[in-house]
């Protein structure tokens, strides 16, 4: 790979990888855009074909052929900002053989939404902590927003989130297309926790969904749960934020409603039966609900801040209670 021009390297293979090359694309950046993924013979297929076999296969990829690899150190190695789109569950993985050196003096984007498995902690805390990146250096990438109907070319909002108002401005730049509106913010935390528990939320809904429960009762259990949010948000970071903007309360809605929602999939099919190790083998995609229900549950030792609904998931995927009993334990708890 050249490095003529300043990089941007796109960390996953998956749908929001995809969305994000075509985004990040689009808009004809004076970046040069990198993508890493794993998958070589989706590599190749990319290639040759334009587009991803597995993945929002609609999409045209615009991107030199060299400019595609397996190499995650080639791709951060030729990048000044790098985009992570892997799920949480799997970052460590991905970047098992990255060094505190290699991202040195990098500015990172996360665009996972979910926490770190057993140690509990978002995304920004662990890059922080684990490779010494300064929090002046670390943005949030969050919705509402779909990957799919980025490749649709709906109109979406998206806001990313940093300490440095600078940087935050920088790469929302980079996103903005006729199709992306793009606003920024500094509330990393609240903007982080938030986007891992309406994933727990909207498994919640899938869950009820699955069990039958109408649209009324749906109504009420979203409403409930994103005070659910900022009961929890405020009492991690407690600084002034309107939990009615877009990106608390927007991406909880569309997550929680949407077609297109994985984790909202995963809670229905749970709903209708089935075990948790049938529905994550019948599903392509990671919900990554799933695992953000355990971390919540650990994290929420310390905090012990109500949030009867959170609870009653953790009861269904991990404890293996009855949906339907637990669901009606929980609506003598909402209001």
């Amino acid at each position: 790979m050249s490095n003529k021009r300043p990089g941007i390297a796109v960390i996953g293979g998956g749908s929001w990888a995809t969305a994000n090359i075509k985004l990040l694309t689009d808009n004809r950046t004076d970046k040069d855009v990198y993508w890493w993924m794993r998958n070589t013979c989706a590599i190749e297929h990319i290639r040759n074909y334009k587009h991803n076999p597995n993945y929002l296969s609609s999409v045209e990829i615009r991107l030199p052929e060299d400019h595609i690899t397996s190499s995650i150190k080639q791709a951060i190695a030729s990048s000044d900002m790098i985009l992570l789109n892997v799920p949480a569950a799997f970052l460590k993985d991905a970047l098992a053989d990255i060094t505190v050196q290699d991202l040195k003096g990098k500015k990172i984007i996360s665009a996972i939404k979910g926490f770190i498995p057993n140690d509990h902690r978002i995304i920004a805390e662990y890059i922080h902590d684990h490779y010494s990146i300064p929090y002046h250096d670390i943005a949030v990438l969050s919705g509402p927003c779909h990957a799919e109907e980025v490749a649709l070319e709906k109109l979406s909002y998206i806001t990313i989130a940093s300490e440095n108002p600078d940087f935050a401005e920088s790469f929302a730049s980079l996103c903005r297309t006729r199709n992306i509106k793009a606003i920024v913010s500094d509330d990393i935390y609240g903007i982080e926790y938030a986007a891992a528990l309406k994933n727990i939320f909207a498994v919640t809904s899938g869950i009820c969904h699955g069990l039958g429960y109408g649209d009324n009762f749906q109504a009420v259990l979203i409403s409930n749960a994103i005070r659910e949010i900022k009961r929890f948000v405020d009492a991690v970071h407690p600084i002034t934020r309107d939990i009615q903007e877009s990106v608390y309360l927007g991406d909880l809605l569309v997550t929680a409603y949407s077609q297109f929602s994985r984790n909202r999939l995963f809670g229905n099919m749970i709903g209708k039966g089935y075990t948790v190790k049938s529905a994550q083998l019948e599903m392509k995609m990671v919900a990554e609900g799933y695992y953000a229900t355990q971390s919540l549950h650990e994290i929420n030792r310390e905090y012990k801040v109500q949030m009867p609904i959170s609870r009653t998931t953790y009861a269904i995927l991990y404890e293996k209670h009855s949906p339907a009993l637990e669901m009606r334990l929980l609506e003598e708890q909402l209001t």
